[in-house]
């Protein structure tokens, strides 16, 4: 029997069998879940849920009103509870991606550098780094969907820089919805932008195979962590903070990662932030031993692992909400029959992107494609996602459409 209820006298312990609203407008991915955590209840709030059934019978000493809520959540444990995310500081995407790409490209740039750098045995360019990921997190302040949208640029050849810079810019946007402060965000960013960088002490013939690792050269690969961390750790002005997401970025919570197999209570936090935008990039990239993940699949991934015990489960649903229901670049049918690429994330409405239309309802390509907000459409003409698709299967390269100007 299920019982229908308020938001507000929800709890841990109790099962969820039916929301007022699409399950994909919250973090959550299954139709059906047992509170854990009050945590869970506020992000429930903040998608605007107001009822939903629950299994079996409310108790009659659960709370009715908001005021029981505050009282119950007062004995979360303070290591559970998140600050909110910052609002956005009101600088519009479009005007802020300019300057977010023109800062992609400097990043790109720098760490490409400071991978030739460490290999020829020169140190890296501090100044270098410090700067452009400075102007990384401040492009993420101003605007964190301008930034978080490029990370779509992959380049088969040059993946390694590619996936530092992705790496570190979800990274910083993450951070960001954390509510971690500046300084700290500072060396989240320099952290991660390098988190590879022992990459260059692996042999070039391991580096760059063309195939899946055989035992013995996944074990040198393996050793890119602890090199790493040597060379992160004889440069000059880098504290622990610093290292954390090279040494960590192949931990997992539940003690089966690598070098060291530790546990979530002996990781830090941006080790484990690390880990999911690390996991995130790689299986969105093409790789000569697999093809890339749609955006969509991949969140789906995270989600999975964490609910195995894998990844932070927190921070994989706090990463979902940073890069939205359907990420940028995702290819999604509209109940009208088009297909259309997603170009930017609406957050107070994620089922509600905007969509460049490329493809009719009868299947062809479409001569002048449509830039449509499907959160400002209303009446019988009103477009929304039915599905996402596979970009090989539709033939569309999003990035085609995103790197133009479409009307």
């Amino acid at each position: 029997m299920a019982t229908r209820i308020h938001i507000t006298q929800l709890r841990p312990g109790m099962r969820i069998e039916k929301l007022d609203c699409s399950w994909f407008a919250t973090p959550f991915f299954r139709h059906r879940m047992a509170v854990t955590s009050m945590e869970q209840v506020e992000q429930l709030k903040a998608c605007g849920v107001e009822t939903l059934e629950i299994s079996g019978e409310l108790e009659a000493d659960s709370p009715t009103t908001e005021e029981g809520s505050q009282e119950s959540a007062e004995s979360i444990e303070p290591s559970s509870v998140l600050t909110a995310p910052p609002e956005p500081t009101g600088i519009p995407f479009e005007e802020e991606l300019p300057a977010a790409k023109l800062v992609y490209t400097a990043a790109k740039n720098v760490i490409e550098e400071a991978m030739l750098d460490v290999r020829m045995g020169r140190d890296i360019n501090m100044d270098a780094v410090n700067q452009v990921v400075s102007e990384m997190a401040d492009s993420v302040l101003r605007n964190p969907d301008a930034l978080t949208s490029l990370s779509r640029l992959k380049h088969f050849d040059e993946y390694t820089f590619f996936h530092s810079v992705n790496t570190s810019l979800l990274a910083l946007s993450l951070g960001r919805n954390l509510g971690i402060d500046e300084t700290r965000l500072h060396q989240l960013g320099v952290g991660t932008l390098l988190h590879d960088i022992g990459k260059t002490q692996i042999p070039l013939e391991i580096l760059n195979k063309p195939g899946k690792y055989e035992a013995q050269e996944f074990e040198i690969m393996k050793q890119h962590v602890m090199r790493g961390a040597e060379v992160l750790s004889r440069t000059t002005g880098l504290t622990d903070n610093y290292l954390k997401p090279a040494l960590e970025h192949h931990e997992r919570v539940d003690g089966t990662g690598y070098p060291y197999q530790r546990q979530k209570s002996e990781l830090s936090q941006f080790g484990m932030m690390a880990a999911v935008v690390d996991i995130y990039d790689a299986i969105t990239s093409d790789r000569c031993y697999h093809k890339a993940k749609p955006a969509h699949e991949a969140l789906q991934f995270l989600y999975l692992i964490s609910q195995k015990g894998h990844l932070e489960h927190m921070l994989v649903q706090r990463f979902i909400q940073v890069v939205g229901v359907y990420p940028v670049g995702s290819i999604v049918r509209l109940n009208t029959g088009e297909v259309a690429v997603v170009s930017r994330i609406n957050r107070p409405t994620p089922l509600e992107p905007v969509v460049i239309v490329v493809k009719s309802a009868g299947n062809t390509i479409v001569s002048h494609p449509e830039t449509v907000d499907l959160a400002q459409i209303e009446g019988p003409t009103r477009r929304s996602i039915v599905a996402v698709t596979d970009p090989v299967s539709t033939g569309i390269n999003p990035t085609v459409y995103l790197d133009q100007e479409p009307s």
